[in-house]
């Protein structure tokens, strides 16, 4: 008997590809495209209409003779991952929706209803591969583990917005198109005559699109306008920062490095105003209209409180670097469970802080309260919210939650 898929069929060409490969494979392939999201008054005009992507995926099935419908999630995105968003961002943080996405819609009440069809996996087109192994645990006894491998193109692995699934996600999972360059991506789908073969890649936030950020956070978050002051590259700050590292044990040691520093008004001057410091994040250049530096302005720090951003000049301002990162205990998420840490244990890994950037030589250091990943070289930009990935090779073994401390 036929082993039944459910696709999620975004409308694109990654998850049509990946239909029709699994069709060849001989397994019976049913098609399913989420609404999630309704409000077009945020999204920039074309860039992803849900009805166009949704007619795409139809005609995809067509083409391939797959059954197909849709169902609607929006009220479900919106309470877990829209809802989410205006939390974090009012509370300073910087969240990484897409993340989020994957693991409380796709994989989770996506993957539900496909169970609930029959379904004995549930396929999508993401550029990553699984893999499993047997493995004998401490008792004798064994068990099958999955593993979350980088996609085969390096310039489309997106291993990294998988990185909070779980082995039961995984075990039901497949991702037919990561073993493949996108280019014969594009091949396959041109050959099948598949209305998305030329279409663009969408960008922008999972299945609502490219949105203008502010504007979409301000249907919930209020204007507050505030003040922008830079902070020099040869503040005493730095030195005295530099002065505290050199801690006693290792772990006041991380500690000191994974510390955000505290900035005040009277460190800086004032450079301009902003409409409100919970739009904006660690790290950004755009959007602060401050003219009149030798080189552009970045953020390097927020504060909600009172309402103040601080800048730096150039991309190599001491204020966007830190040589570690902290994770709190209650946001470490292992994929492989078989290889968590215990309080004192440290891992040599490679670690992202962020998609696309190449992968960190890094150290895990297990401690009480949680984790610190601590880098071979100082990271720009480390921004609370965000997610830290790890790997050994090209297997993603776990992941976290960003804190600031």
């Amino acid at each position: 008997m036929k082993k039944r898929v459910v696709v999620g069929l975004s409308g694109g060409v990654d998850s049509s590809v990946a239909a029709y490969l699994l069709k060849e494979q001989g397994y019976e392939v049913i098609g399913l495209f989420m609404k999630n999201w309704h409000d077009d008054s945020v999204t920039i005009s074309n860039e992803c209409p849900w009805l166009e992507d949704s007619n795409d995926a139809l005609m995809v099935a067509e083409k391939l003779g797959i059954p197909f419908q849709t169902v609607d999630l929006s009220e479900q995105y919106k309470e877990k991952i829209v809802d989410y968003m205006f939390k974090e961002y009012e509370n300073g943080r910087t969240p990484n929706p897409d993340v989020l996405c994957n693991r409380e819609i796709k994989f989770d009440v996506f993957m539900k209803i496909a169970l609930s069809l029959g379904a004995d996996y549930v396929a999508t087109g993401h550029y990553c591969r699984k893999d499993e192994q047997v493995i004998t645990k401490d008792d004798g006894t064994q068990e099958t583990v999955y593993k979350l491998l980088a996609g085969v193109d390096p310039n489309k692995d997106q291993s990294y917005f998988l990185c909070q699934l779980s082995q039961e996600q995984l075990a039901k999972a497949l991702f037919p198109v990561g073993k493949l360059l996108k280019p014969e991506v594009r091949e396959i789908a041109a050959k099948m005559n598949l209305i998305t073969a030329d279409k663009k890649d969408s960008q922008g936030l999972c299945f609502i699109g490219k949105v203008r950020l502010p504007e979409f956070l301000q249907q919930q978050l209020q204007r507050k306008d505030g003040l922008i002051y830079e902070i020099a590259k040869d503040s005493p700050i730095y030195n005295k920062e530099q002065a505290e590292a050199e801690a006693v044990s290792l772990e006041e040691t991380l500690y000191n490095e994974a510390k955000s520093i505290v900035y005040a008004p009277e460190m800086g001057k004032k450079v301009g105003e902003h409409f409100g410091a919970h739009f904006f994040t660690i790290g950004q250049r755009k959007g602060l209209n401050v003219g009149g530096t030798a080189e552009p302005l970045f953020i390097i720090g927020t504060d909600v409180k009172e309402n103040i951003i601080y800048t730096g000049q150039g991309s190599d301002h001491p204020g966007l670097f830190h040589k570690a990162l902290f994770v709190k205990e209650s946001e470490i998420h292992w994929i492989r469970e078989d290889l968590a840490l215990q309080e004192g244990e440290t891992m040599s890994i490679l670690a992202r802080i962020r998609y696309r950037q190449p992968l960190q030589k890094a150290t895990l250091h297990k401690v009480k309260e949680g984790m610190y990943v601590r880098f071979d070289q100082p990271q720009s930009a480390i921004t609370e919210g965000q997610f830290v990935s790890w790997h050994i090779e090209d297997e993603l073994i776990g992941s976290g939650v960003i804190s600031k401390l």
